[in-house]
């Protein structure tokens, strides 16, 4: 037998903080050396953090990366483990995203990237280039202050492997595992049997298990021993990476980190077998068929074994089920360590959330709350780094530490039902009960006497006084008096925000909450600069749909109750008079439900349909219940009000990013936001096709008659008498 134990990590790093990244670096390695590990593998881009963007343009950034190289080779960290660190290197005049194989104090390959990540929220060909020599590995000269230190002048540059005594290891980086050719299927062919992926994927909801086919099958049907290593946390941006590092052999898991989670570095490590791969890869026909005749892969030859020999003390490690989580954990566990992580690196000292009672606020105060308790099971489980982070954000003293989730939430959550003449009792009440089972300090504010003040302003400068439709008004009154109560409520939670902590003799300020979902921002539901305007938006990206079906979880599972309520009752922004002939909806304000708004999102964006595609797409879809002139006027007023409301995408809140339908405008969705609302050319071919396929139902129906009469002609009048009396009855 060749054993061979290896480690890979979730480490939560941070764009551009060196120091943070080696800290998290080096403890990993001594972990993975504590285990007897003699691989170690982290992220992709792990010395700098994958989010520096276009920080990557910057020498300082790849300078400080070849510093902090240094640093870990003059040390012991590498001695006897094969350590490989992700980080940007400059070759000439080209930027590559790279993966360096180092062990005992030296580099002995540098593997650069050759599929780079470039669509959704990826933009790697911004910043570097792609490695397109396969044929070889060129030599590196190597920067010259890392030349003496390391007294090495260069290195083996390209795609390759490492050739060991006993074994054969290469990388394979990230998107290079999806691609339609994977390298690894050639490299197993030329006799690697390890291989190790450092990756920076994020988290999207149910995409995981497309990242563990993906991982399973690299070794499934050619064997190997596969390594995936990936970020964990929020390193600067909108996006949560979220970890789940594995080692596969064989098609089977053997461990797996977690997805979620508050710890800063997190190791896995496996004992493997690899007689088991050459015998998997020996009993396979075609596998050997198609080693004869492989296309050659360049090696560097490394003069040490990596693998030790059988040994009864030394058990290997089984295959495991692999853990999922449902939906409904996924967004309370993926943003509430995404908040956890922007609270303790913003220098803020807690949250403020405008909290209505509705489903989408009640969503995101049920999130808070989900992380309070996750930050005291970790302080409970022994983790010293999440303990300080707690005792400084929630600002204890005399060796106090939070024990208890709702006494840490009082400390760090504000939230406040700013009411108006227009709110109900049943929300107010169903806000205060929430706030109490979360345990934040909870406010309670009439914004009326702001809202008259305005108006009488108004007033005095023009002349007249604005009313609500109900009460005769116009629809630019009735919304101009909506949009006032929504902005003075913005205007109000950063006045809080600021001010609440130093009214309680409290240091720092409060980070605004802002709570509109993905559906409401897809349709533009929302006023500009109002409380969708905040400082980060954990359900941005989340669809409305599952966040009701995360209330019903949370209502039991996290322990707020009050949340069945919240989610049984219809969605209304409560900006109009309630009357007793009237009481406003979210749905017929918006003229769509959100069922629909998600067909429509997906269709946008997954598909890349424009207004013409999407119709023929939803009269297949909606054909048994729709006209095509009804899916045509539906489409429309859909693109009509997308592209109306498109520029409230440029102000939007930076939220936690999980819906692959995001219309997000900065960062994931890049569209302009003036468009020509009418869409002429594109509604008149919507049209043309209404009339096209109206045209083919006459054709059809009368096709019908006329088989109906022939019938009746041969004596089948039953047949007749049964469609005559509506001839579109049966179409």
């Amino acid at each position: 037998m060749r054993l061979l134990k290896v480690a890979t990590c979730n480490l939560n790093q941070w764009a551009l903080d060196f120091d943070c990244n080696m800290k998290n670096i080096k403890e990993s390695i001594s972990r993975a050396k504590d285990a007897g590990a003699v691989i170690r593998l982290g992220p992709e881009l792990e010395i700098t953090g994958y989010s520096c963007e276009d920080h990557f343009l910057e020498l300082d950034t790849v300078n400080h990366a070849w510093e902090c190289l240094k640093d870990i080779l003059l040390g012991d960290w590498t001695d006897g483990i094969l350590c490989s660190f992700g980080m940007p290197v400059i070759k000439g005049s080209e930027r590559y995203n790279c993966q360096l194989l180092c062990m005992n104090r030296k580099i002995i390959m540098i593997r650069p990237k050759m599929w780079l990540a470039n669509d959704g929220n990826y933009r790697e060909l911004r910043w570097f280039t792609a490695w397109k020599q396969k044929e070889q590995l060129v030599d590196f000269q190597l920067p010259c202050e890392i030349s003496e230190a390391l007294a090495q002048k260069t290195v083996p540059f390209g795609y390759g492997y490492i050739q060991f005594l006993d074994t054969a290891v290469a990388a394979e980086i990230c998107e290079e595992l999806f691609s339609p050719v994977p390298l690894h299927a050639e490299l197993a062919l030329n006799g690697v049997e390890v291989f190790m992926n450092a990756s920076g994927s994020h988290h999207q909801l149910r995409k995981l298990d497309l990242r563990l086919r993906a991982v399973l099958g690299a070794t499934h049907t050619r064997g190997g021993v596969y390594m995936y290593s990936n970020q964990q946390g929020c390193d600067g941006g909108r996006l949560y990476f979220d970890g789940c590092s594995c080692v596969v052999v064989n098609g089977d898991v053997v461990a797996q980190g977690s997805q979620f989670s508050l710890r800063d570095v997190e190791v896995v490590v496996a004992q493997v077998d690899l007689d088991a791969v050459a015998s998997l890869r020996g009993s396979i026909s075609s596998f050997q068929e198609q080693a004869s005749c492989k296309p050659k892969v360049s090696s560097v030859a490394a003069p040490y074994k990596l693998c030790q020999s059988f040994n009864l003390q030394l058990s290997l490690s089984s295959p495991l089920k692999i853990r999922y989580h449902s939906p409904e954990e996924e967004i309370a566990f993926g943003p509430g360590c995404w908040l956890w992580d922007y609270l303790r690196r913003s220098g803020a000292s807690g949250f403020l959330l405008p909290l209505s009672g509705g489903a989408d606020s009640s969503s995101v105060a049920a999130i808070v709350g989900c992380m309070c308790q996750l930050v005291v099971k970790e302080i409970e489980n022994g983790d010293e780094q999440v303990k300080a982070d707690a005792i400084r954000i929630g600002q204890y003293s005399n060796g106090q530490f939070p024990t208890d989730n709702k006494e840490f939430a009082k400390r760090i959550f504000y939230t406040v039902y700013m009411g108006s003449e227009n709110s109900s009792e049943t929300t107010r009440t169903r806000a205060k009960l929430l706030a109490d089972e979360i345990g934040s300090w909870h406010l309670d504010v009439c914004i009326d006497g702001v809202v008259s003040a305005l108006l009488s302003l108004f007033q005095t400068l023009t002349g007249k006084r604005p009313r609500y439709k109900v009460d005769g008004g116009s629809n630019i009154e009735n919304l101009g008096l909506q949009n006032i109560q929504a902005r003075i409520r913005m205007v109000l939670a950063f006045m809080l925000a600021s001010l609440m902590p130093w009214v309680h003799n409290k240091s720092g300020f409060y980070l605004v909450l802002g709570s509109s979902n993905v559906d409401e921002g897809l349709r533009g539901y929302l006023t500009k600069y109002d409380c969708s305007s905040a400082d980060i938006n954990p359900i941005g990206s989340i669809s409305k749909q599952d966040l009701r079906t995360f209330l019903r979880w949370a209502a039991t599972r996290l322990g707020y109750s009050s949340l069945a309520e919240v989610e049984a009752a219809p969605p209304t922004a409560e900006l109009e008079p309630i009357r007793s002939n009237y009481s406003q909806l979210d749905e017929v304000d918006m003229g769509m439900t959100y069922e629909e708004l998600s067909i429509y999102g997906r269709l946008r964006k997954i598909f890349r349909c424009g207004p013409v595609s999407m119709f023929q797409n939803l009269c297949y879809k909606w054909g048994t219940r729709l006209t095509p002139s009804e899916v045509a006027d539906k489409v429309k007023h859909f693109f009509k009000y997308y592209s109306i409301n498109r520029h409230k995408m440029t102000v939007l809140t930076p939220s936690y990013h999980a819906e692959s339908y995001s219309p997000e405008d900065n960062r994931f969705d890049l569209r302009q936001f003036l468009y020509n609302v009418r869409w002429p050319y594109q509604f008149r071919k919507i049209d043309e096709l209404v009339r096209e396929l109206d045209g083919d139902k006459v054709a059809m129906i009368a096709s019908t008659d006329r088989e109906k009469v022939n019938v009746a002609t041969d004596g089948g009048m039953g047949v007749v008498a049964a469609g005559s009396g509506d001839p579109k009855a049966g179409v």
